[in-house]
Formats: C-alpha cells, structure tokens, sequence
C-alpha cells in the first residue's frame, strides 16, 4: 500500500506536467504563427504562405499549385487524336512488326448522337465503372472505361457504350458480370457513384488511359480464365489484369467502328432476348470469328471491280444490298415489297404520277406552284 508520502510525491509530478504544458502553450503562444516553420518570416507565416512561396507572388493556399504532377496516364483529347493519327500512317497492312507491350494509345471516342444518347451513354459506362471497380484508385477506374470504349471502337463488339455493357447479359457468363449476376440489385453509395461518373464524364469527352493500350478484356487478379494465356498480357492496373488481342483483330487499323450514337436502354437484356450471331462470349471464339470474317470479306473486296465502294464487307461485316442491286441471286431494278404488297403492284403503287402535268391532276390544281403574276409584271 502507498505511504503518504508516496502519494504526495504522485500528485506533486502530476501537477509538474500539466504545468509544463501550460508554460510551454504559453510560450508558443508569444513566438507567433512563425514556430510552425522554422525560418519562416513571422509575417509571412502570419499570410498562411510556406516557405516556397514569395509574398506577392503568392495568396494562401496556393501551394497546392507548387505541386508537381504525377503522370496519371491521361491523354487529352487532342493529343490523344494526334497520336493516333500518327499510329495509323505508319500501318501497312498485316505485315507490320508485331506489337509490343501495351502498344499504341487508344482512339479517343467523342459522345456524338442526342442528349438521351450521351444520357444513356453516361449511365451505362458509369454503372460499369462503379460495379466494376467502384474501391479501385483512378488508374484502375480509368482502365475500365477504356476497355468498354475500345469495344465500342471494335467491330467485334456492338456500336454503342450500352450495347457494350449490357451484351450478353440475357445470359449467365456475360460480357461484364455485373449485368447479369445480381449485382444491379445492390443499390449504388452515392459518393462513389459521383466519382465513376466523373471518370465516365472524361472518358466520353475524348479522354484516353495511355497505360492499358488497346486492351479489350481484364479479369480480377483473383482468377485466371483459361483464356489469359492466349491472349497478350499489358499488365496489371488496380486490381485487374489487361490483354489485347494479339493478332491482326489487335492492331490499331481494327478500331475502325464509328461512333454515332443510338444508345439502347441503359438497363440489362430481357431474359427473352435472343442474343446476335457475332455475340460471342468466348474471347478466343470471338478473335477467331473476326479474323474469319474479315478474311473473308478482303477476299470479297478483291473478288471484283463491282464489289469495291461503299458497299464493300470490311472487317466481317456484311455488305447490305443497295438500291438496284443483286439480292438472293436475282436482279431487280427496285426494292423488295412483301408478297401483299407485290400483288397489289409492287413498285408502281409508289411512284409518283400524279405531279403536274399528269392527266390525272384536277385542272383546278394544275397552276399549283406557279406565280400568279410574274414579279415586277
């Protein structure tokens, strides 16, 4: 048990402390602003400046613009075109040295079409930020955004930032699992919804993520597809690993589709959707899908003078018949009609006869479109 004159000596250290304190608030206190940075002029520390900064020259606060900046990777939207401008005139065909690395910088996207398109684009490429990487840092958010463009910029995949999305998503093993494994049913933290929408903001304002290249497909580094090895690994960006397409569906002349606008419902498929015959959800099946088409479609574009122009397949598309043209191996000198409509005259219901100048005009109407009296008669 403590003597008395043990408890007296406790107390006495534990006042001698909080004295010590008190004196030395105090002095503080007299020295001015000036103690926080040695050096520091007192009037100077007294206009909340930092040691860097020159009075005058300077307001408080304004170290933040002192701060170097680190290189996040972004490409502005100009610079972005220029460099792949640049990249495009040095292609020469499927002969070109192979690429290395992540290779070249994505082509910007710019949000075209209505104001319900760039609404619809927004939300979707957001939902896909947020429910992909919505604890990720910037680079990781950014990496995203830039596999969905680079999809939308691809042939392979749909035209659009939705279609992009939500394809595949009637289905279990879609396109992005989130638009099809219930995770739309959890409802969105708002903070971090605001910042995927900012990343999606910059992305469809021609912004581009130098780092993950032409990257069109990522998985969590928690799993390995049995795809990854297949394809070109660029490297690991939060908390996914990026690949490209090594091939000719890889290379820059590929990112060919235009960007037009008519975004689809920003919302998942129906289950009763029927999925497109190029929906392939397999990456390899896909690759080879492409390379297949489009093989197909050079030889199409070589096979004849009437098949070059601006009905020519390109890139396994399709060419669509034009007015005129061939169709189901038979020529006509018009469109098609439906079998009714064929019985009840086809093309001739349709065109006109009955203009000015026609036996069939009422005469009380033939003058419709002419002066009255010639100006200045």
């Amino acid at each position: 048990m403590p003597t008395p004159s043990r408890k007296r000596e406790a107390k006495f250290k534990r006042w001698a402390g909080i004295a010590g304190v008190a004196v030395l608030g105090f002095a503080l206190w007299l020295a001015g602003p000036g103690w926080i940075a040695p050096g520091v002029p007192s009037a100077q520390a007294r206009d909340g400046l930092q040691p860097f900064e020159r009075p005058g020259d300077s307001f408080p606060g304004s170290a933040f613009y002192y701060l170097a900046n680190d290189d996040t990777g972004m490409l502005a939207p100009d610079a972005a075109k220029s460099a792949w401008d640049a990249q495009l005139a040095q292609i020469h065909g499927d002969d070109a040295a192979p690429i290395t690395g992540s290779g070249p910088a994505a082509r910007p996207i710019m949000l075209h079409g209505t104001s319900l398109d760039q609404s619809r684009a927004l939300q979707c490429l957001t939902a896909a930020i947020y429910y992909e990487a919505a604890s990720e840092p910037d680079a990781g958010q950014r990496a995203v955004a830039q596999v969905v463009l680079n999809r939308v910029a691809h042939p392979a995949w749909p035209k659009t930032v939705c279609g992009v999305v939500y394809q595949g998503s009637e289905r279990p093993g879609c396109q992005f699992s989130f638009a099809c494994d219930g995770s739309l049913a959890r409802k969105p933290m708002a903070v971090f919804w605001d910042r995927a929408r900012r990343v999606a903001a910059d992305a469809l304002a021609g912004y581009v993520y130098a780092p993950v290249g032409l990257a069109t497909h990522y998985h969590t580094s928690a799993v390995h597809p049995y795809w990854a090895d297949s394809l070109a690994f660029i490297g690991t960006i939060g908390a996914h690993r990026f690949y490209r397409w090594s091939g000719a569906a890889g290379r820059p002349a590929a990112f060919s589709a235009v960007y037009a606008g008519g975004e689809p419902l920003a919302a998942p498929h129906p289950r009763t959707w029927t999925p497109a015959a190029a929906d392939v959800a397999d990456p390899i099946q896909l690759e080879k899908a492409f390379e297949t088409g489009r093989i197909e479609a050079l030889k199409t574009a070589q096979a004849g003078p009437g098949a070059a122009g601006r009905n020519a397949a390109s890139f396994g598309q399709m060419p669509l018949p034009g007015y005129g043209e061939q169709r189901g191996g038979g020529a006509t000198g018009g469109p098609q009609f439906a079998p009714a409509v064929e019985a009840r005259g086809g093309d001739a219901l349709y065109r006109a006869g009955q203009l000015p100048g026609g036996s069939t005009v009422n005469p009380a109407y033939e003058n419709a479109g002419k002066w009255i009296a010639q100006p200045g008669g």
